[in-house]
């Protein structure tokens, strides 16, 4: 797939429909998380050094095509202005007479932010008739928000069918990394799939086995395999109905070639507590009263062992509960394994979804790894080889 950047187009005096995610965490009209405002400031920046006029169109929360004031894009300008370092204009509707209007104003230097997208249904219907009144108000569209490139909708897919269209930086990086990771890796390529259900990442699993090396799988899901192996894992989580799939999705990795990677050793306790009393264990000597709440350190070993042969790792999802200790233990030596491997030039290594982000935080490893995906279901939805609808929209060929 090939797709132009902004390095392609002329922006000069140009009006730039700029798809972007600001869907950020507000309270009180303030703005406590500002990671996705920050992450689009090269984009905007680009487009004003280039001289062209940024219009920001975004969503934020689900107000499902009405006006909802509390869903108002209005409280996040001063964060942009201060993000950008330059004034923000702000117009009460992103189509019709008042989008027209501040558009008409705006002047080179300057930045506009148009109100909600999803305050009109035609939104996230892709109604063409949407899509075309936020196209009548510029003449570039640049998507920069990949995390909503899975859906759809009129400002993301509508809109780049009408416009000369682009991908903005982080839609540029963030593509690049998943290239990098997926479409064309250096081998051996390992994934590390972990969570809680076996049946919501179905997709994910089929997709992958003929696609990696190696996949690790951990958390509750790794239960399911076992149990599928005829392992007692007790009171553990796992979907024992599951276990066929399982069983499949094991045959189809060795037609494949792919080696699945479960536990040989665990930890388990008899309550899901911090601090609570543990053992570690052989995979396949859960007591009956106990839970699986984490692997084990010879599993662990393993696993470091597995990255230590891969050119290329995609990870989503903890190894076990790493929400409280002790049981974020393995979680965190891997990722920490992955990221000095990655560190040393050893290992291109991405990783998305928002327990895994969470999790290699709180690890400590996030900042060492080649790219950190904050897309959540677009990522996913890439990794289960889907195409996504927003980035489709911009492919050339």
């Amino acid at each position: 797939m090939t797709w132009k950047t902004l390095d392609d187009m002329e922006l000069a005096g140009k009006t730039v429909l700029t798809r972007v995610d600001i869907n950020v965490p507000v309270e009180d009209g303030k703005v406590t998380d500002a990671t996705r405002i920050e992450r689009i400031v090269p984009t905007v920046k680009d487009i004003l050094e280039k001289g062209g006029r940024p219009v920001l169109l975004a969503h934020f929360g689900r107000p499902e095509g009405k006006i909802v004031p509390e869903m108002s894009l209005k409280p996040l300008v001063p964060e942009l202005e201060k993000a950008f370092g330059v004034p923000v204009r702000f117009a009460e509707d992103c189509i019709g007479l008042p989008a027209k209007k501040a558009v008409g104003a705006l002047q080179t230097g300057e930045v506009l932010l148009l109100e909600n997208t999803r305050f009109h249904d035609g939104e996230e219907k892709n109604d063409p008739m949407f899509a075309a009144s936020l196209a009548a108000l510029g003449e570039l569209y640049c998507n920069d928000a990949f995390s909503a490139a899975h859906r759809a909708h009129g400002s993301t897919e509508g809109i780049a069918q009408l416009l000369p269209a682009c991908a903005g930086r982080l839609m540029q990086a963030e593509l690049k990394a998943l290239e990098a990771a997926l479409s064309a890796p250096a081998r051996p390529v390992g994934a590390v799939v972990g969570g809680a259900k076996v049946s919501t990442k179905l997709d994910l699993l089929g997709n992958l086995v003929t696609k990696v090396d190696y996949l690790v799988i951990g958390g509750g899901m790794a239960n399911t395999f076992l149990a599928a192996q005829g392992i007692n894992v007790g009171k553990s989580l796992a979907e024992h109905d599951m276990t066929h799939t399982a069983v499949e999705i094991m045959k189809s990795a060795e037609d494949a070639g792919c080696t699945i990677v479960l536990p040989v050793d665990v930890v388990v306790a008899k309550e899901f507590a911090a601090g609570a009393a543990n053992e570690v264990v052989a995979a396949d000597a859960c007591p009956a009263d106990g839970m699986i709440l984490d692997a084990g350190p010879e599993t662990v070993e393993k696993i470091n062992g597995v990255f230590g042969e891969c050119q290329t790792l995609i990870w989503n999802g903890p190894l076990g509960a790493f929400e409280i200790e002790p049981f974020n233990a393995a979680t965190n030596a891997a990722a920490k394994t992955a990221a000095d491997l990655t560190k040393s030039g050893k290992l291109v290594s991405v990783a998305g979804g928002g327990d895994t982000v969470a999790a290699l935080n709180a690890a400590g490893a996030a900042d060492d790894f080649t790219y950190i995906s904050t897309a959540g279901g677009a990522f996913l939805e890439w990794m289960e080889g889907k195409e996504l609808p927003g980035v489709a929209a911009l492919d050339e060929t």
